[in-house]
């Protein structure tokens, strides 16, 4: 998944307006795709991290300016690449390799957030004081988060991200923080905590957003609602992974590490 985001990144970086259209078709069918082998809970959770990443990218791109993409646009790619960006994380959160080694890499995640940090308002050539403000951001949610492993997968795959879409051109962090005025890096070091908010909210929202619909599945006659072209029940996505777990057996939930 993160190969796919790297290759349109790179194709972006010369692409014009029609071929970044292309590039969007293509992502969307890519994370249709992959969502075909996912349980429905996963379904929704990705359908929330795409349209609030879509909602941020719009404020905080075209509205904001805190980062400018090469074509002062949102490219039709990026919605989609935030939904295969999540379920990347969720299955290395979820992977035998994270779970044998969650301290260390929680570590590692940790060791080098603060170094980069430090580097930022220390001795890098551009200052980067939003850059550690989302760092202590990105802490908070690996100490108090409900699902740590996937915010540390998130961790090296959006730093993986950005850097080499900064360094493409594919898009440029304005100089200061807009509103706040703080100045930011390019990328800021702590940029992960943004993806982890996505992470966090798809996490806590496809339940409500279950629910939602399941009241709609009710009022109109108990017939199914399909939540994908797969026709997936809705009653299966009543709550997240972790909630599943939490209703059948309090035990069960060191068994999935999205929930640990």
């Amino acid at each position: 998944m993160t190969i796919c985001i790297g290759l349109a990144l790179f194709l972006d970086a010369q692409a014009t307006l029609a071929q970044q259209y292309t590039l969007g078709l293509i992502a969307w069918s890519i994370l249709l795709a992959l969502l075909q082998g996912e349980a429905p809970a996963v379904r929704l959770q990705v359908a929330v991290a795409v349209l609030f990443a879509w909602f941020g990218e719009y404020i905080s791109s075209p509205v904001l300016g805190s980062y400018i993409y090469r074509l002062e646009n949102l490219p039709a790619y990026v919605p989609p690449g935030h939904g295969m960006v999540y379920l990347a994380a969720v299955a290395l959160g979820r992977c035998l390799l994270f779970q044998r080694y969650r301290l260390g890499l929680t570590v590692l995640a940790l060791l080098l957030g603060a170094l980069w940090s430090l580097w930022g308002v220390t001795l890098a050539g551009r200052g980067d004081a939003a850059g550690a403000v989302l760092f202590c951001v990105f802490m908070g949610f690996i100490f108090f988060g409900r699902a740590p492993l996937v915010y540390v997968a998130a961790f090296f795959l959006t730093s993986y991200l950005e850097l080499l879409g900064t360094w493409l051109g594919t898009w440029v962090w304005s100089v200061h923080w807009p509103i706040i005025g703080i100045t930011q890096a390019n990328p800021p070091s702590g940029t992960a905590a943004w993806y982890c908010l996505v992470d966090a909210v798809a996490l806590a929202g496809a339940p409500v957003l279950a629910r939602g619909l399941m009241r709609l599945r009710k009022k109109y006659g108990g017939s199914s609602i399909d939540i994908s072209s797969g026709g997936v029940r809705l009653a299966y996505a009543l709550f997240s992974p972790c909630e599943r777990i939490h209703s059948r057996s309090p035990s069960a939930i060191s068994a999935d590490p999205v929930c640990r």
